[in-house]
Protein backbone atom coordinates (compact mmCIF):
# COMPACT_ATOMS: atom_id res chain seq x y z
CA UNK A 1 0.00 0.00 0.00
CA UNK A 2 1.81 3.54 -1.20
CA UNK A 3 1.17 6.61 0.56
CA UNK A 4 0.94 9.51 -1.45
CA UNK A 5 4.21 10.41 -1.44
CA UNK A 6 5.25 6.88 -2.23
CA UNK A 7 2.94 7.11 -5.50
CA UNK A 8 4.57 10.22 -6.87
CA UNK A 9 7.96 8.20 -7.13
CA UNK A 10 6.26 4.86 -9.11
CA UNK A 11 6.65 4.88 -13.17
CA UNK A 12 3.32 7.25 -14.98
CA UNK A 13 0.64 4.90 -15.15
CA UNK A 14 -0.77 4.54 -19.26
CA UNK A 15 -4.36 3.27 -19.02
CA UNK A 16 -6.65 2.02 -19.41
CA UNK A 17 -7.14 2.20 -15.64
CA UNK A 18 -9.72 0.32 -13.12
CA UNK A 19 -9.90 1.70 -9.96
CA UNK A 20 -11.66 -0.54 -6.53
CA UNK A 21 -12.23 -0.25 -3.11
CA UNK A 22 -11.31 -2.82 -1.00
CA UNK A 23 -13.20 -4.23 1.00
CA UNK A 24 -11.80 -3.39 4.46
CA UNK A 25 -12.20 0.47 2.78
CA UNK A 26 -8.89 0.66 3.67
CA UNK A 27 -7.43 1.70 0.40
CA UNK A 28 -8.24 2.31 -3.32
CA UNK A 29 -6.70 0.50 -6.32
CA UNK A 30 -5.72 1.30 -9.39
CA UNK A 31 -4.84 -1.17 -12.06
CA UNK A 32 -3.32 -0.21 -15.22
CA UNK A 33 -4.73 -2.37 -18.08
CA UNK A 34 -1.94 -1.20 -20.24
CA UNK A 35 1.21 -1.98 -18.79
CA UNK A 36 0.16 -4.00 -15.71
CA UNK A 37 1.26 -1.89 -13.10
CA UNK A 38 -0.90 -1.64 -9.80
CA UNK A 39 -1.11 0.91 -7.90
CA UNK A 40 -2.86 1.23 -3.84
CA UNK A 41 -3.43 4.90 -2.52
CA UNK A 42 -4.08 5.41 0.88
CA UNK A 43 -5.40 8.63 2.01
CA UNK A 44 -5.43 8.02 6.29
CA UNK A 45 -8.34 6.08 8.76
CA UNK A 46 -11.35 6.67 7.28
CA UNK A 47 -13.37 4.83 5.37
CA UNK A 48 -12.60 4.84 1.61
CA UNK A 49 -14.85 4.79 -1.58
CA UNK A 50 -14.12 5.19 -4.73
CA UNK A 51 -16.62 6.96 -7.21
CA UNK A 52 -15.35 8.03 -10.65
CA UNK A 53 -12.78 9.78 -12.36
CA UNK A 54 -12.47 13.33 -13.66
CA UNK A 55 -13.15 14.10 -17.12
CA UNK A 56 -9.70 13.83 -18.63
CA UNK A 57 -8.67 10.87 -15.66
CA UNK A 58 -5.98 13.02 -13.87
CA UNK A 59 -7.90 13.20 -11.02
CA UNK A 60 -10.01 10.33 -8.72
CA UNK A 61 -13.23 11.33 -7.25
CA UNK A 62 -13.82 9.77 -3.62
CA UNK A 63 -15.17 9.80 -0.33
CA UNK A 64 -13.82 9.36 3.13
CA UNK A 65 -15.72 8.58 6.58
CA UNK A 66 -15.04 8.14 9.93
CA UNK A 67 -16.50 4.60 10.61
CA UNK A 68 -20.43 5.60 10.29
CA UNK A 69 -20.17 8.64 10.48
CA UNK A 70 -21.26 11.09 7.37
CA UNK A 71 -18.56 10.83 4.46
CA UNK A 72 -17.21 14.15 2.49
CA UNK A 73 -16.17 14.10 -0.73
CA UNK A 74 -12.41 14.99 -2.21
CA UNK A 75 -10.51 14.96 -5.39
CA UNK A 76 -6.72 13.50 -6.18
CA UNK A 77 -3.71 13.02 -8.74
CA UNK A 78 -3.46 9.80 -9.42
CA UNK A 79 -0.28 9.17 -7.61
CA UNK A 80 -2.52 10.59 -3.95
CA UNK A 81 -0.80 14.04 -4.06
CA UNK A 82 -2.88 17.06 -4.06
CA UNK A 83 -5.88 16.25 -2.19
CA UNK A 84 -8.67 18.78 -2.09
CA UNK A 85 -12.06 18.89 -0.31
CA UNK A 86 -14.85 19.07 -2.90
CA UNK A 87 -17.93 20.68 -1.32
CA UNK A 88 -18.17 23.66 1.35
CA UNK A 89 -21.41 23.81 3.14
CA UNK A 90 -21.41 26.58 6.41
CA UNK A 91 -24.69 26.19 7.22
CA UNK A 92 -24.61 23.49 9.70
CA UNK A 93 -21.77 21.71 12.12
CA UNK A 94 -19.58 19.97 10.28
CA UNK A 95 -20.53 16.69 12.39
CA UNK A 96 -24.34 17.26 10.78
CA UNK A 97 -23.24 17.51 7.13
CA UNK A 98 -21.79 14.86 4.59
CA UNK A 99 -21.82 14.15 0.60
CA UNK A 100 -22.61 10.48 -1.06
CA UNK A 101 -22.44 8.87 -4.36
CA UNK A 102 -20.17 12.41 -6.14
CA UNK A 103 -20.42 11.90 -9.63
CA UNK A 104 -18.54 13.66 -12.14
CA UNK A 105 -20.22 14.79 -15.55
CA UNK A 106 -18.92 13.69 -18.82
CA UNK A 107 -17.79 17.68 -20.03
CA UNK A 108 -16.31 17.99 -16.76
CA UNK A 109 -17.51 21.01 -15.73
CA UNK A 110 -19.49 19.58 -12.51
CA UNK A 111 -19.84 16.76 -10.02
CA UNK A 112 -23.35 16.04 -8.80
CA UNK A 113 -23.91 14.24 -5.18
CA UNK A 114 -26.00 13.72 -2.50
CA UNK A 115 -26.08 16.15 -0.15
CA UNK A 116 -27.11 14.84 3.55
CA UNK A 117 -27.94 16.84 6.28
CA UNK A 118 -29.18 15.69 10.02
CA UNK A 119 -31.19 18.77 11.57
CA UNK A 120 -33.22 18.71 14.47
CA UNK A 121 -37.52 17.84 13.65
CA UNK A 122 -40.22 19.58 14.83
CA UNK A 123 -40.43 17.18 18.07
CA UNK A 124 -36.61 17.37 18.85
CA UNK A 125 -35.38 14.39 16.92
CA UNK A 126 -33.03 14.01 14.24
CA UNK A 127 -33.59 14.07 10.98
CA UNK A 128 -32.20 13.48 7.83
CA UNK A 129 -32.82 14.97 4.41
CA UNK A 130 -30.84 14.38 1.10
CA UNK A 131 -30.76 16.43 -1.67
CA UNK A 132 -28.98 16.38 -5.59
CA UNK A 133 -26.60 19.30 -5.44
CA UNK A 134 -23.43 20.00 -7.48
CA UNK A 135 -20.13 22.02 -7.35
CA UNK A 136 -17.66 23.24 -10.24
CA UNK A 137 -15.25 20.67 -11.18
CA UNK A 138 -13.23 22.43 -8.75
CA UNK A 139 -15.12 22.45 -5.76
CA UNK A 140 -16.94 24.87 -3.74
CA UNK A 141 -20.33 25.84 -1.84
CA UNK A 142 -23.33 23.58 -3.85
CA UNK A 143 -25.94 24.12 -5.71
CA UNK A 144 -29.02 22.10 -5.39
CA UNK A 145 -30.98 20.52 -8.12
CA UNK A 146 -34.07 19.10 -6.29
CA UNK A 147 -35.47 20.43 -2.91
CA UNK A 148 -38.21 18.18 -1.68
CA UNK A 149 -35.45 16.29 0.60
CA UNK A 150 -35.28 12.46 -0.16
CA UNK A 151 -33.71 12.36 -3.58
CA UNK A 152 -30.87 9.71 -4.15
CA UNK A 153 -29.07 7.92 -7.26
CA UNK A 154 -27.73 10.58 -9.47
CA UNK A 155 -26.72 10.02 -12.79
CA UNK A 156 -25.34 12.19 -15.34
CA UNK A 157 -25.99 11.45 -19.50
CA UNK A 158 -23.01 10.65 -21.68
CA UNK A 159 -23.46 14.08 -23.23
CA UNK A 160 -23.41 15.91 -19.46
CA UNK A 161 -26.30 17.53 -20.60
CA UNK A 162 -29.44 16.00 -18.01
CA UNK A 163 -28.95 14.71 -14.50
CA UNK A 164 -30.91 11.52 -13.76
CA UNK A 165 -32.45 10.75 -9.91
CA UNK A 166 -34.40 9.00 -7.70
CA UNK A 167 -36.70 10.93 -6.06
CA UNK A 168 -38.99 9.26 -3.14
CA UNK A 169 -42.59 9.70 -1.23
CA UNK A 170 -44.54 8.17 0.95
CA UNK A 171 -47.75 6.90 1.08
CA UNK A 172 -50.52 4.91 2.72
CA UNK A 173 -50.52 0.87 2.35
CA UNK A 174 -53.46 -0.46 0.93
CA UNK A 175 -54.82 -4.09 0.92
CA UNK A 176 -52.48 -5.35 -1.17
CA UNK A 177 -49.00 -4.52 -3.24
CA UNK A 178 -50.73 -3.37 -5.82
CA UNK A 179 -52.98 -1.08 -3.78
CA UNK A 180 -52.61 2.10 -1.96
CA UNK A 181 -55.39 3.13 0.87
CA UNK A 182 -58.43 4.72 -0.09
CA UNK A 183 -58.04 8.91 0.68
CA UNK A 184 -59.17 9.88 4.28
CA UNK A 185 -62.58 11.78 3.83
CA UNK A 186 -62.73 15.24 4.29
CA UNK A 187 -62.55 15.98 8.00
CA UNK A 188 -61.57 12.44 8.80
CA UNK A 189 -58.58 10.36 10.80
CA UNK A 190 -55.34 9.96 9.17
CA UNK A 191 -54.81 6.42 7.55
CA UNK A 192 -53.16 4.05 10.09
CA UNK A 193 -50.86 1.57 9.40
CA UNK A 194 -47.04 2.67 8.63
CA UNK A 195 -46.41 4.55 5.22
CA UNK A 196 -44.41 3.32 2.36
CA UNK A 197 -41.55 5.47 0.69
CA UNK A 198 -41.26 4.45 -2.42
CA UNK A 199 -39.18 6.06 -5.42
CA UNK A 200 -40.11 7.37 -8.58
CA UNK A 201 -37.16 8.62 -11.80
CA UNK A 202 -36.50 12.30 -12.59
CA UNK A 203 -34.37 14.10 -14.77
CA UNK A 204 -32.94 17.66 -14.62
CA UNK A 205 -31.06 19.24 -17.33
CA UNK A 206 -27.44 20.80 -16.63
CA UNK A 207 -28.83 24.54 -15.99
CA UNK A 208 -31.36 23.46 -13.75
CA UNK A 209 -34.11 25.14 -16.11
CA UNK A 210 -35.62 22.47 -16.94
CA UNK A 211 -37.19 19.20 -14.63
CA UNK A 212 -39.81 16.39 -15.19
CA UNK A 213 -40.42 13.12 -13.50
CA UNK A 214 -39.63 10.10 -15.87
CA UNK A 215 -42.14 7.82 -14.16
CA UNK A 216 -44.89 8.10 -11.85
CA UNK A 217 -46.00 4.61 -10.70
CA UNK A 218 -49.07 4.60 -8.37
CA UNK A 219 -46.92 1.48 -6.42
CA UNK A 220 -43.73 0.27 -6.07
CA UNK A 221 -40.54 1.73 -6.48
CA UNK A 222 -37.83 2.63 -9.16
CA UNK A 223 -33.97 1.97 -8.39
CA UNK A 224 -30.71 1.83 -10.24
CA UNK A 225 -30.52 4.68 -12.88
CA UNK A 226 -28.85 4.07 -16.20
CA UNK A 227 -28.57 6.18 -19.14
CA UNK A 228 -27.58 4.33 -22.55
CA UNK A 229 -24.67 4.99 -24.44
CA UNK A 230 -26.03 7.28 -27.14
CA UNK A 231 -28.13 9.01 -24.18
CA UNK A 232 -31.71 8.35 -25.88
CA UNK A 233 -32.79 5.80 -23.29
CA UNK A 234 -32.34 5.49 -19.65
CA UNK A 235 -32.70 1.98 -17.73
CA UNK A 236 -34.19 1.11 -14.66
CA UNK A 237 -35.36 -1.58 -11.85
CA UNK A 238 -39.07 -1.35 -10.95
CA UNK A 239 -39.95 -3.13 -7.87
CA UNK A 240 -43.25 -4.13 -7.30
CA UNK A 241 -42.69 -4.67 -3.81
CA UNK A 242 -38.90 -5.24 -2.39
CA UNK A 243 -36.48 -7.71 -3.91
CA UNK A 244 -39.31 -8.10 -6.44
CA UNK A 245 -37.57 -6.65 -9.42
CA UNK A 246 -37.79 -5.88 -13.48
CA UNK A 247 -36.35 -4.83 -16.16
CA UNK A 248 -37.44 -1.76 -17.60
CA UNK A 249 -36.50 1.49 -19.70
CA UNK A 250 -38.19 4.64 -21.02
CA UNK A 251 -36.86 7.62 -23.26
CA UNK A 252 -35.66 10.91 -21.90
CA UNK A 253 -38.87 12.78 -22.95
CA UNK A 254 -41.23 14.24 -20.59
CA UNK A 255 -44.71 12.04 -21.21
CA UNK A 256 -42.54 9.32 -22.22
CA UNK A 257 -44.09 5.98 -21.55
CA UNK A 258 -41.74 3.10 -19.66
CA UNK A 259 -41.14 -0.14 -21.34
CA UNK A 260 -41.18 -3.42 -19.56
CA UNK A 261 -38.16 -5.98 -20.54
CA UNK A 262 -39.50 -8.43 -18.07
CA UNK A 263 -42.47 -9.39 -16.27
CA UNK A 264 -41.98 -12.06 -13.89
CA UNK A 265 -39.63 -11.20 -11.04
CA UNK A 266 -36.40 -11.68 -9.92
CA UNK A 267 -33.94 -10.36 -8.07
CA UNK A 268 -31.62 -8.11 -10.11
CA UNK A 269 -28.60 -7.12 -8.08
CA UNK A 270 -27.11 -4.50 -10.95
CA UNK A 271 -27.29 -3.40 -14.88
CA UNK A 272 -25.11 -1.38 -17.00
CA UNK A 273 -25.58 -0.60 -21.21
CA UNK A 274 -23.71 -2.87 -23.75
CA UNK A 275 -21.46 0.08 -25.63
CA UNK A 276 -23.74 0.05 -28.62
CA UNK A 277 -26.79 0.89 -26.77
CA UNK A 278 -28.78 -2.61 -28.31
CA UNK A 279 -28.97 -4.44 -24.44
CA UNK A 280 -28.49 -3.95 -21.53
CA UNK A 281 -26.30 -6.22 -19.12
CA UNK A 282 -27.61 -7.54 -15.76
CA UNK A 283 -26.55 -9.34 -12.59
CA UNK A 284 -30.17 -11.17 -11.50
CA UNK A 285 -31.32 -14.16 -9.82
CA UNK A 286 -33.95 -16.47 -10.13
CA UNK A 287 -33.98 -15.54 -14.01
CA UNK A 288 -35.39 -18.58 -16.10
CA UNK A 289 -35.61 -20.88 -13.94
CA UNK A 290 -31.56 -20.39 -12.37
CA UNK A 291 -31.40 -19.08 -8.75
CA UNK A 292 -27.35 -17.53 -9.13
CA UNK A 293 -26.95 -14.64 -9.92
CA UNK A 294 -25.13 -14.92 -12.94
CA UNK A 295 -24.91 -11.70 -15.63
CA UNK A 296 -28.04 -11.99 -18.46
CA UNK A 297 -28.45 -10.13 -22.04
CA UNK A 298 -31.61 -8.37 -21.75
CA UNK A 299 -32.78 -7.24 -25.16
CA UNK A 300 -34.70 -4.07 -25.85
CA UNK A 301 -37.99 -5.75 -27.73
CA UNK A 302 -39.03 -8.97 -26.42
CA UNK A 303 -39.44 -10.54 -22.97
CA UNK A 304 -36.28 -10.89 -21.33
CA UNK A 305 -37.93 -13.80 -19.09
CA UNK A 306 -37.22 -15.95 -22.10
CA UNK A 307 -35.45 -14.27 -23.95
CA UNK A 308 -32.32 -13.05 -22.11
CA UNK A 309 -29.23 -14.75 -22.87
CA UNK A 310 -26.53 -15.76 -20.64
CA UNK A 311 -23.22 -13.91 -20.92
CA UNK A 312 -19.96 -15.46 -19.74
CA UNK A 313 -22.03 -18.88 -18.86
CA UNK A 314 -18.76 -20.35 -16.56
CA UNK A 315 -20.16 -21.64 -13.16
CA UNK A 316 -16.38 -20.93 -11.58
CA UNK A 317 -17.83 -16.84 -12.39
CA UNK A 318 -20.01 -16.81 -9.44
CA UNK A 319 -22.03 -14.50 -7.84
CA UNK A 320 -21.78 -11.91 -10.02
CA UNK A 321 -22.19 -8.62 -9.71
CA UNK A 322 -21.15 -4.79 -10.44
CA UNK A 323 -20.90 -5.06 -14.40
CA UNK A 324 -18.91 -2.09 -16.12
CA UNK A 325 -17.70 -1.90 -19.25
CA UNK A 326 -14.14 -0.34 -20.57
CA UNK A 327 -15.15 2.69 -22.45
CA UNK A 328 -13.51 0.86 -25.47
CA UNK A 329 -15.80 -1.92 -24.79
CA UNK A 330 -13.00 -4.45 -25.04
CA UNK A 331 -13.12 -5.31 -21.60
CA UNK A 332 -16.05 -6.13 -18.82
CA UNK A 333 -15.12 -5.83 -15.17
CA UNK A 334 -17.22 -7.52 -12.47
CA UNK A 335 -17.20 -8.84 -9.26
CA UNK A 336 -17.64 -12.58 -8.72
CA UNK A 337 -17.66 -13.36 -5.04
CA UNK A 338 -16.12 -9.82 -3.97
CA UNK A 339 -13.02 -10.36 -6.22
CA UNK A 340 -12.49 -8.54 -9.24
CA UNK A 341 -13.16 -10.41 -12.21
CA UNK A 342 -11.98 -9.24 -16.23
CA UNK A 343 -13.29 -10.42 -18.96
CA UNK A 344 -11.23 -9.54 -22.40
CA UNK A 345 -14.81 -9.63 -24.84
CA UNK A 346 -12.08 -10.20 -27.64
CA UNK A 347 -11.31 -14.02 -26.52
CA UNK A 348 -14.69 -14.24 -24.22
CA UNK A 349 -12.27 -15.19 -21.69
CA UNK A 350 -12.22 -14.12 -17.89
CA UNK A 351 -9.39 -14.36 -15.17
CA UNK A 352 -9.08 -13.33 -11.65
CA UNK A 353 -6.19 -11.35 -11.37
CA UNK A 354 -4.13 -12.42 -8.61
CA UNK A 355 -3.08 -10.37 -5.36
CA UNK A 356 -6.02 -7.96 -5.57
CA UNK A 357 -7.88 -7.15 -2.35
CA UNK A 358 -11.50 -7.92 -2.26
CA UNK A 359 -14.31 -5.17 -3.14
CA UNK A 360 -17.27 -4.57 -1.95
CA UNK A 361 -17.61 -1.14 -4.47
CA UNK A 362 -18.22 -1.10 -8.40
CA UNK A 363 -15.34 -1.16 -10.52
CA UNK A 364 -14.67 2.65 -11.92
CA UNK A 365 -13.05 3.03 -15.58
CA UNK A 366 -10.86 5.88 -16.48
CA UNK A 367 -12.71 7.99 -19.04
CA UNK A 368 -12.36 7.76 -22.96
CA UNK A 369 -10.50 11.19 -23.25
CA UNK A 370 -7.33 9.65 -20.45
CA UNK A 371 -4.38 9.16 -22.36
CA UNK A 372 -1.66 8.69 -19.67
CA UNK A 373 -0.61 9.98 -16.48
CA UNK A 374 2.28 11.46 -18.06
CA UNK A 375 -0.02 14.12 -19.84
CA UNK A 376 -1.41 15.12 -17.15
CA UNK A 377 1.13 17.78 -16.28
Amino acid sequence: MLSPAQAQDAPPLSGPLLAVTSAAQDQILLLDMGSGARRSLYFGDGWHMVWGFSADGCRLIYTLSDGLGLARAYSARLDGSDARALVQFDELPPEQWGVWEPQPSPDGSRIAFTLIRVEAAPDGTPRRTTHIAWVDANGGVPEFYSRTGDEHEPEWSPDGQWLAYLSFTQRPAGADIAATAVPTPEGGSAPVGPLLREADLWVVSADGQTKYPLTDFPTGSVRAPRWSPDGLLVSFIYSPSPNNDTFWMIANAAGAIPTPLSYQWSLILDTTWFPDSTAILGAARDVQGIAENVLWRVPLVGNADTDAARVLPDPALSYADYPRFSPDGRWLALRSSYALALADLTTSTWTLPEGIPLGNMPPVWSPAGFVGEAACG
